[in-house]
This record gives structure tokens, C-alpha cells and sequence, in this order.
């Protein structure tokens, strides 16, 4: 039998819990596919969770049952797991009611086959031979949060997102390009088939590489790998682990001063009013001209640290305990558009898609470009294959040159394109 938040609540105190909070996160999802150009198919998916968090005797357990809930057995299971562990500091957040009406608008099932029929002739139409695959969907999110102190919150989010891959193979020679969009209004394919369109006229011709130390223009795909190192080393966690290389270094410049980082919880479409522990999130001035200014935190890493949370304490799932990640990065942009920062390489490449991952906290990364392209003379000639780029995310973003004004999403990360002074390219 599922019960509701305040009845879990109740069932653990009355077991000898001292403290105890629930967390429930319920979506549903209704995606349409398409394969090889055709329709594949239509589903419908739902998922309900339910994770319980108590204290007993000041030792911490923690129990997820998805879909329906048996009370008793889930509260036996948590006060199991206290029992294993050793005693910590509650970090449990002050009584609040917070219940927010719903964000964003869905759409019909219907309008995502027509979207996906027609983004997928008009990239046939110049290009008959490649094979299209999609997916559009309307997601329903809800989140609810409640706590043995008093605390109520509650968020629901109606969300649409689509991807488009398109395959070409010319003999041995095989190219995937992928666009998207997650959004809480209407969805927009144009931009995305435009994209892909030039990304293909762009790779007609196949050249040999630059090689040896030489400019690189990131697109804002190709720049995320360098975004996902920024945001571990401004991690409280790795903070205080001493893994990250700026630990001591607030207030220092420690990148470019071109680059500005923040975080805006109101930045649509990744808006979030607070973090899976309740806490507000905030707008944090993360790095400012190159200078950094703060690192984000939960409760936990916030009170080792000496300060409050940043309202960034975010579960991974539902059977994890939270932890501080970013709900999203914003790279303040430059003055140039993209053909601008193209026209200042005599003679470079442009990194648009990388194979396998890209850098750890170290900064260090050697990463195979899987699409990329080779700039003479300000002009495209061809796409280049079998390259690597190799180097060290700290010191390539001190080494930026010119940011454009083309910032797009990348999953949570709002970013331009970047023009960098020189990485090492092997092909």
C-alpha cells in the first residue's frame, strides 16, 4: 500500500527513529521514435519512487521502494541499515512550506510525428542517402520532500525534449551528427535541422589535419568537456577532499579574465526553486573576470567548510544521499558570432563532437575528435578523421583568444563557442 509522505514520517518515529525525512519523485514519459527514416514506435512509461531517510540514535539508514510503498517494511529496512552505521550531525532543514504551482506546458503526441516527419525530409532532401533517427517526447516530473521538522516542498515540471541523429556512410567512411533541445515550451526543430545541414555540407570533403600546437575553435558541444572539469574543481566535495586544484585559491585568478561562470536557478529551461535537501537555491557568482569567487555546497560540505549550503544538495538517485552538484553553468558569452572566431584561424580546427569521456580533476585530457573540421584561411575545407587533441583544461582556459555570442544548451551548461590559442593535434 502506497502512504503519503507525513504517514511514512510517522510510522518511523513511532519505531524509534529521532528524525526522519522522505523524498518522492514520481515522472511519466511519453516518447515517440523514429528509425531509419520511418516511425518506430510509440510508448507510454511510467516510474514512482520513494526514498526514507531516518535517524536512530543518531545513526542514519536509508530505504527506496519504487511504485507501491509498504510502509512497514521500508521503515524496518532503514532502522536496519542505522544499526550498521556509525553516528553523524543531523543535517535536516528548518520547517518550511513550499508548494510550487506547476512549470512549463506539454505536447501532443500527435505534433511530435509531424515534427519528426518533417525534420527528417528536409534533411533527406538535399541529402536522400543518410538515415535519420529521433526521438520526441513530454515528460511530467513531480517531486515532493518532507521532513520529521516540519518541512514541505513540492515541484512539478512538464518538459518536452527531442534528439536528432543522422548517419552517413560513404564506403568506409562513417559520420553521426546529433542535435537536440530540452525545453518547457513548444519545441523547434529548425535550428537543429539548419545545424546538422551545415555540419554535413561542412564534411563533403575529408583532409589530414594540422598538426602540432595550433588553435582550436570549440563549437559549444565541443566546449561541455571543458565546462564538466570547471564544475567538479568548484565541487565543495572535491573542495574538501583537496582534489581540486583551486582549493586554496579563492579569490585568485585562476582562468582567463575574459571568462565570466555563474549559476542561475531561474534560467529557463533549467529552473529548480530548491535542492533535494530543501534548501533555496541561489544565483552564485562562481568566477568573475577569471577570478574565482565561491565554491557551491549542500548542508554537509557547507557546515565543514564554515558556511551555509548554496542550495546545491541533489540526490543522483533516489538510493543516494545528497551531495553538491551545479543545476547549471552559465558562460557569459563574447561580441563575435561563430563565423567571426572562424575567420581569425589562418590555419586551425574546429572541435565539434569528442569519442569516450574527456578530462578528470586533474585537467588532463587526450580526447579523439569524432566530428571535427579543418580551417584554412578562415574557411572550412573539409572534416578531418583519425585526430586527437591533446592538453589540460585549466591551462587551455587561459590560453582563450576570443567567446562567441552563440551560447546554446548543453544538457545543464549554457555555453558559447571558444577560440583557444593552441592545443596539441596528432592525426
Amino acid at each position: 500500500m502506497t502512504h503519503y509522505p507525513e504517514e511514512l514520517i510517522d510510522l518511523a518515529l513511532k519505531a524509534g527513529a529521532t528524525q526522519a525525512e522522505v523524498y518522492q519523485s514520481r515522472s511519466q514519459s511519453r516518447p515517440v521514435f523514429f528509425e531509419a527514416n520511418r516511425l518506430k514506435q510509440l510508448e507510454s512509461s511510467q516510474s514512482e519512487g520513494t526514498a526514507l531517510r531516518l535517524w536512530k540514535g543518531g545513526s542514519p539508514g536509508l530505504a527506496v521502494a519504487y511504485g507501491e510503498v509498504d510502509g512497514e517494511a521500508l521503515v524496518e529496512r532503514a532502522i536496519a541499515l542505522s544499526n550498521l552505521n556509525d553516528p553523524q550531525i543531523i543535517e535536516l532543514h528548518e520547517p518550511r512550506t513550499d508548494i510550487r504551482p506547476t512549470v512549463g506546458e506539454a505536447m501532443a503526441v500527435e505534433t511530435f510525428i509531424e515534427m519528426g516527419k518533417d525534420a527528417i525530409a528536409q534533411l533527406r532532401q538535399d541529402y536522400p542517402e543518410v538515415l535519420c533517427s529521433g526521438e520526441f517526447a513530454s515528460v511530467d516530473a513531480f517531486s515532493c520532500l518532507v521532513n520529521s521538522l516540519g518541512l514541505h516542498c513540492q515541484y512539478s515540471e512538464v518538459s518536452t525534449d527531442f534528439y536528432i541523429g543522422v548517419e552517413w556512410v560513404r564506403g568506409e567512411d562513417f559520420l553521426a551528427i546529433y542535435e537536440g533541445e530540452h525545453s518547457c515550451q513548444a519545441l523547434k526543430t529548425d535550428k537543429a535541422v539548419q545545424g546538422i545541414l551545415q555540419r554535413l555540407a561542412w564534411a563533403k570533403e575529408t583532409f589530414s589535419p594540422p598538426t602540432g600546437r595550433i588553435p582550436v575553435l570549440f563549437t559549444p558541444n565541443g566546449a561541455a568537456m571543458l565546462w564538466d572539469t570547471v564544475s567538479d574543481a568548484l565541487n565543495s566535495k572535491m573542495v574538501l577532499e583537496k582534489a581540486s586544484p583551486w582549493s586554496e585559491k579563492l579569490g585568485e585568478t585562476v582562468i582567463s579574465e575574459s571568462l565570466t561562470l555563474s549559476q542561475q536557478p531561474n534560467f529557463q529551461p533549467y529552473t529548480c526553486p530548491f535542492d533535494d535537501e530543501g534548501t533555496l537555491t541561489q544565483p552564485l557568482s562562481l568566477i568573475t573576470k577569471g577570478r574565482l569567487n565561491q565554491f557551491y555546497s549542500d548542508r554537509t560540505r557547507g557546515r565543514l567548510l564554515g558556511l551555509k549550503s548554496t542550495g546545491n544538495g541533489f540526490r543522483s538517485s533516489l538510493g543516494s544521499y545528497p551531495t553538491p552538484s551545479l543545476i547549471n553553468l552559465i558562460v557569459e558569452p563574447g561580441h563575435k558570432n561563430f563565423n567571426e572566431l572562424m575567420q581569425q584561424l589562418d590555419q586551425g580546427i574546429i572541435v565539434d563532437q569528442i569519442l569516450g569521456g574527456g578530462a578528470d580533476i586533474s585537467g588532463d585530457f587526450s580526447v579523439n575528435i569524432d566530428l571535427g573540421y579543418r580551417v584554412k584561411n578562415g574557411k572550412v575545407t573539409g572534416r578531418v578523421k583519425d585526430t586527437m587533441v591533446t592538453g589540460n583544461v585549466y591551462q587551455t582556459l587561459k590560453e582563450i583568444v576570443a567567446l562567441g555570442n552563440d551560447n546554446r544548451w548543453i544538457d545543464a551548461c549554457f555555453t558559447p563557442s571558444l577560440l583557444v590559442e593552441g592545443l596539441s593535434v596528432t592525426g
